[in-house]
């Protein structure tokens, strides 16, 4: 990768509008994606996250505005596009009568990869399925299923990965073990772009988070930079940070609507 590559963000969006009939869905949406980070988009149901992983991964076309994925422009050059990503939805694409190893060595002859038994040792290992490499899918848990999933999604090594809600359904322990796999992505050096409603998640994971609502980004940046919109509460000897939670129902409101996003936190005393 050249160094011209590295400054070019891996995902830029810029004003992207889509509408389904008389339903605005994004309503000039803009964002970068720093190339082998994770950047989480973090909003409610029907924000739109899933309509931008659509549009970036050219299953759908933008009404309006320009998108890029790994320089090359999602609706001038969609073939290079698709070399380009991965896309892990929100339910698991397994197939449940084949083995763990049988999944992935189908995608390698799919993808036409040289040599994939040993790519295919390499990602069980990554993932933590060497053990059950040889069961049928149909006996793996929920986080087992997801992490031979995104496993699978990684066969070719694509600089992009699309990771959408990849934790829904999940118990707590399957959650944990799918935040590790993709901890794993991006320090091998993948790009990561997850959509979540969990603010747990984007806090665990995200080195910048997106907040969409209704249909704009009403915020980005670090988390850090997130818990500074809001005043830290004093409690007697402690200063208590705004956690990710708060920030993002002061910005979006209660009840839907952003409101006063500048609003301070109360100041409220220890019980004794």
């Amino acid at each position: 990768m050249t160094a011209i590559q590295v400054q070019v963000p891996a995902i830029r969006v810029q004003g992207l509008e889509k509408s389904y009939k008389d339903l605005q869905v994004l309503r000039g949406v803009d964002f970068d994606v720093a190339r082998g980070s994770i950047f989480a988009l973090l909003g409610s149901n029907g924000a739109g996250k899933t309509t931008v992983v659509k549009i970036l991964s050219t299953l759908l076309k933008a009404d309006a505005g320009t998108a890029e994925v790994n320089g090359f422009g999602v609706a001038t050059q969609p073939a290079q596009v698709r070399e380009s990503f991965s896309l892990t939805g929100q339910f698991a694409a397994v197939d449940e009568i084949l083995s763990g190893r049988e999944n992935l060595v189908l995608i390698a002859h799919l993808r036409r990869i040289d040599n994939p038994s040993s790519v295919v040792d390499e990602l069980l290992e990554c993932f933590q399925l060497t053990d059950a490499a040889k069961r049928k899918v149909s006996t793996y848990s929920g986080g087992m299923r997801r992490r031979l999933d995104i496993a699978m999604s990684l066969i070719g090594n694509p600089p992009v990965i699309f990771l959408d809600e990849p934790t829904t359904g999940l118990d707590p322990q399957a959650r944990i073990e799918v935040w590790k796999a993709v901890k794993k992505l991006a320090a091998h050096g993948t790009t990561v772009l997850l959509t979540t409603q969990y603010l747990d998640e984007a806090e665990q994971l995200a080195d910048r988070i997106a907040i969409l609502h209704r249909g704009r980004i009403i915020v980005n940046g670090t988390l850090a930079e997130l818990k500074q919109l809001l005043p830290p509460a004093k409690v007697e000897y402690v200063e208590k940070q705004p956690t990710l939670e708060e920030v993002f129902l002061v910005l979006v409101g209660a009840d839907g609507d952003t409101g006063n996003a500048a609003a301070p936190a109360p100041t409220s005393k220890e019980q004794r």
